[in-house]
């Protein structure tokens, strides 16, 4: 059984409370309009700076270590924004499991949609390389009316909270899925059969699966994957970055050319290929970058922690 098939164990009184949620959630998000809800998520943003906490810190930090030309003001004037654009992320999300089609299609442009036809015309599969922005989840959701991309999903605690995610980032097309993180036969056998595999390999998996590379300067455990998965499962890997433009509340997909021509030099190579590619958009984009994750969390060997 699929994460995105419905169990009737999920009607147990224990999930009521869950459900009550999910479903007050859906209301608000069809109520309300894209406008409204990122300017609550603004709102929300700003309380969130306010209150601190751990992810507050996070975002501080990871600002203070990358953008170090930056005075004091000037991070913490950043670290708002940060929080504003991750609050608008969760609105979004919403957005991206629950709202019909028709609402989505006047909010996006894609540009690149000829690389991934290319790809497929050759009966290749497609490694979707994507950048944690806060848009992720409401991006993918855009590219899966035009084509459908398969994802990974990583188990949650609450039951109900994981079948609601992956059934949302399936809806929008018949031959989409869902993948369980780890599971490297069922990645491999997708990419063999010409599926799209979105994959972001900008987030700290510790180092068993990683080489330092630089990011921002610092060395940042960075996943090998990507070109491992490339090879073996013989597809195209191709870059792509969601932008929320902040006049118009509408979005902007750009679709990068292959980077296999590129890939396949070597672990570090590699690494450093796909974070130099990844810095570059954080750069023009910095406030919707996912910056509340401890990207820096692993340290080489006998490095103190930076958190």
């Amino acid at each position: 059984m699929t994460p995105d098939q419905f169990r009737k164990q999920l009607l147990h009184p224990r999930y009521w409370p869950s459900w009550l949620a999910f479903c007050l959630w859906w209301s608000f998000c069809q109520l309300l309009p894209l406008a409204a809800q990122i300017w609550l998520g603004r709102r929300v943003g700003r309380l969130l700076y306010k209150l601190g906490g751990s992810r507050k810190h996070i975002a501080e930090r990871n600002i203070e270590l990358c953008y170090p030309e930056l005075d004091k003001a000037q991070q913490q004037h950043l670290v708002k924004r940060i929080l504003e654009e991750t609050a608008i992320g969760i609105f979004e999300s919403g957005c991206a499991w629950f709202w019909p089609n028709w609402r989505f299609r006047r909010l996006y442009e894609i540009k690149g949609k000829n690389h991934i036809d290319k790809a497929l015309a050759d009966a290749q599969g497609v490694l979707f390389l994507g950048v944690h922005f806060t848009t992720i989840e409401i991006g993918a959701s855009m590219v899966n009316l035009e084509f459908p991309i398969s994802g990974f999903y990583r188990p949650h605690t609450n039951a109900v909270y994981e079948w609601v995610q992956a059934k949302g980032r399936v809806r929008r097309n018949k031959g989409s899925s869902v993948i369980p993180n780890g599971d490297v036969r069922g990645i491999l056998k997708a990419l063999r059969a010409g599926k799209i595999i979105n994959y972001a390999p900008d987030q700290d998996y510790g180092k068993r699966r990683s080489v330092f590379s630089p990011f921002f300067g610092i060395a940042a455990a960075t996943v090998k994957a990507p070109s491992q998965l490339a090879s073996a499962g013989r597809a195209q890997v191709l870059t792509w970055v969601t932008r929320r433009c902040p006049k118009t509340n509408k979005y902007l997909i750009e679709i990068g050319d292959s980077l296999n021509g590129k890939l396949g030099q070597g672990e570090l190579a590699d690494a450093e290929l796909i974070n130099t590619f990844i810095e570059k958009e954080v750069r023009q984009n910095t406030e919707q970058y996912l910056w509340v994750h401890r990207r820096f969390k692993t340290r080489p060997d006998g490095e103190a922690t930076l958190y």
